[in-house]
């Protein structure tokens, strides 16, 4: 005769095993919600202190280490059952035990490479300190690709491949792969390289005089990088063009220049000395002009309707709208010099001469 619980398909619930599974299954949520709130503890404390490792290691531990316990507490089950049932799942589970832990210490890697850099920026950049982003970034994705690399080779050996057979085979694919992706390599050597020799960081100002590229630096990716135009348009630049045109970068600048030409008419020309003399003197006084850089204030040239003199310096500020303003304020101050001395700046003039008798 069936019994109700065959009947209803609830058998197992009378079998020898259940309490031992139900029993690792309960110790799996204990420890989980036990880590859990340990953790957390641990965290408020962290952030207490000036170090950021240690919250980028609690951070990351957190969710690995609780996948980590079920994967160890399901492949015990499944040890269980194979013992008692003889359903032939240890054979699986062995091997997803080691994948499991493998897969879970890798996760904690990479998250904690990954919320090391995040943390080092933000402190660096709340204490006022200078943060170079592109070569923080490299450094955590090669970590995480490297992480990760390791971590799939681990996994293909516990599985039973040879490693050196996928190491060969990865060679000669690579080779096929090369000649079908060569643009991809191409910038992603680019981006290497960009990594590597730094011509820019992001957030930089930066332009090429062999192409039309002018903005500053968004993001710095493996494929492309992002400019932003100065008309807010987002420009997308294969990394490969960067290892054949030449980059400007304005933003490393150390001073900025300026260099005009200034005309004044030819019957002022016997007060040409003086004036030079004097607009000289004001840049030397000028507070935002460097005064070890090169300076010329010199008269250089005949014109159809004017005599000019040349000014030739440097400003100590770097910053685009304020250079502006101490441009202005130069050529204004070279207007006052000019007129102290009675002079006036020319303007495109012409002189008709009528002979006499005609």
């Amino acid at each position: 005769m069936l019994n109700l619980a065959e009947l209803t398909g609830l058998g197992f619930l009378g079998a020898s095993w259940l309490p031992e599974v139900l029993l690792v299954l309960a110790g799996v949520l204990l420890l989980s919600l036990l880590a859990g709130n340990t953790l957390r503890r641990i965290e408020r404390v962290t952030r207490q202190t000036e170090t950021v490792w240690d919250d980028a290691l609690i951070h990351a531990v957190k969710r690995p280490l609780t996948v980590l316990l079920w994967v160890l507490g399901l492949t015990h089950v499944a040890g269980v059952l194979d013992r008692e049932t003889g359903a032939h799942v240890l054979e699986y589970a062995h091997p997803a035990r080691i994948i499991g832990v493998i897969a879970c210490l890798a996760w904690f890697l990479t998250r904690m490479i990954n919320n090391a850099a995040e943390s080092v920026m933000a402190q660096r950049g709340a204490n006022g300190g200078t943060v170079d982003h592109t070569t923080v970034d490299a450094m955590s994705k090669l970590g995480r690709v490297s992480v990760i690399i390791v971590a799939s080779l681990v996994i293909l050996q516990t599985l039973g491949f040879s490693i050196a057979g996928v190491l060969a085979f990865s060679g000669i694919g690579g080779i096929a792969i090369g000649f079908a992706a060569k643009d991809l390599l191409a910038n992603f050597f680019g981006g290497l390289m960009v990594y590597l020799d730094r011509p820019f960081s992001v957030g930089d100002w930066i332009r090429s005089p062999d192409k039309a590229i002018e903005g500053t630096v968004e993001y710095i990716g493996w494929r492309q990088t992002r400019i932003r135009g100065f008309n807010k348009n987002p420009i997308y630049v294969p990394n490969a063009l960067f290892t054949t045109i030449v980059v400007e970068n304005p933003s490393r600048m150390s001073h900025r220049r300026i260099k005009e030409i200034i005309g004044i008419r030819y019957q002022d020309v016997d007060k040409m000395a003086a004036i030079t003399r004097d607009v000289k003197a004001m840049l030397i006084a000028h507070p935002d002009i460097d005064n070890e850089a090169t300076m010329i204030v010199n008269f250089t040239t005949f014109s159809a309707s004017s005599i000019d003199f040349m000014i030739y310096t440097f400003t100590t500020i770097t910053q685009w709208v304020r250079y502006q303003e101490i441009k202005q304020d130069v050529l204004l101050k070279v207007a006052e010099v000019i007129a102290a001395h009675g002079a006036e700046i020319a303007f495109p003039t012409r002189t008709l001469h009528i002979e006499s008798g005609s």
